[in-house]
């Protein structure tokens, strides 16, 4: 079965991390890519390694209104430039949004692949969840569902890659020179991933306030890659909290539990992600860990997980390769 795939914003790392996806998928044809700037270049002028069967797809302009027959439309678009345009898609072509307007929005499914995948499956709209919720929910998780932390108690604590500011943004602070031997945080306290966040948080808790939730990302000074750190109450030891992200993943192909801290080398390159726990009973004290890449399982992995899920297709296609290493 030959499924047909456009990508929308193929430009940037996210689109481009979905075109390398795409071009190893089993099942998958790219046959539609369309950019602002790069309109009217063919693939490989953009990607000097893209496949040869891709090389001279040519980059289209963006038009929601005049798309060639397609099943599945990725869009990875800056956050605040999808809503209107992707309105204007056909309803019976199928969207998985990389970007952020569509979180939590009315007629779209969370997808949050490996927590929620039966609630993906008949869906014709998902939106992607964003790089540091893909991290930090995914360890989460667990503990939430059997109620092992408190959900108004959160502390979360993220580093991220580079390339998780996008390839577009011009703007010189993002240079190497910049951001080399550099740590700094940002987005405090207003960060755009803090709603999607909290509402997932009282979600998997069962409705539990996440009013005390605490978010602050940091770039650090590595390409690819997010850690999460978070501080968290309850009564749990760590032997407790690995055991339930055990069962609650058990079956799951991407997500790796493991008893030591996890590197964001592991997932490099990956759908993969993977969480760990420390805990102390004495002090109400619960540390998770969650790592992902956040072009793989933090944008495009998971976006064709969730297109897997939306065709009918096993959840791993496309996706089994190992990560990168070293």
């Amino acid at each position: 079965m030959t499924i047909r795939v456009g990508i929308v914003g193929i430009s940037g790392y996210g689109g481009g991390e979905a075109m390398r996806l795409v071009a190893g998928h089993p099942s998958f044809e790219l046959v539609y890519a369309a950019g602002e700037g790069s309109a009217g270049s063919r693939l490989v002028e953009r990607y000097p390694g893209a496949p040869a069967k891709l090389a001279d797809l040519v980059i289209e302009k963006w038009n929601p209104t005049a798309l060639p027959k397609l099943d599945v439309l990725f869009a990875s678009l800056p956050t605040g430039t999808s809503a209107d345009a992707l309105a204007r898609v056909p309803k019976h072509m199928k969207i998985v949004d990389i970007g952020g307007d569509h979180r939590y929005a009315d007629g779209w499914a969370y997808g949050l692949a490996d927590v929620w995948p039966a609630q993906i499956k008949d869906a014709t709209r998902v939106a992607n969840p964003g790089c540091f919720p893909a991290a930090a929910l995914s360890a989460l998780a667990p503990l939430l569902a059997e109620k092992l932390v408190d959900p108004n108690n959160i502390v979360i604590d993220a580093k991220t890659g580079v390339s998780g500011t996008g390839r577009g943004v011009g703007d010189s602070k993002f240079g190497y020179a910049e951001v080399n031997e550099d740590l700094a945080p940002y987005g405090l306290l207003q960060h755009t991933h803090m709603p999607e966040i909290a509402t997932t948080i009282e979600r998997l808790s069962g409705g539990g306030s996440s009013s005390g939730l605490v978010f602050t990302p940091h770039l650090v000074p590595m390409t690819r890659g997010i850690l999460a750190t978070i501080y968290c109450r309850g009564q749990a030891t760590t032997e407790q909290c690995l055991d339930a992200a055990k069962r609650f993943y058990a079956g799951r192909a991407f997500i790796r539990v493991t008893d030591k801290p996890p590197h964001t080398k592991w997932a490099t390159g990956s759908n993969l992600a993977f969480v760990s726990y420390a805990a102390d009973p004495a002090r109400n004290l619960v540390i998770a860990m969650g790592v992902v890449d956040n072009l793989g399982k933090g944008a495009a992995g998971q976006a064709v997980q969730n297109a897997n899920l939306i065709c009918g297709l096993p959840e791993t296609a496309g996706l089994e390769g190992a990560s990168v290493w070293p």
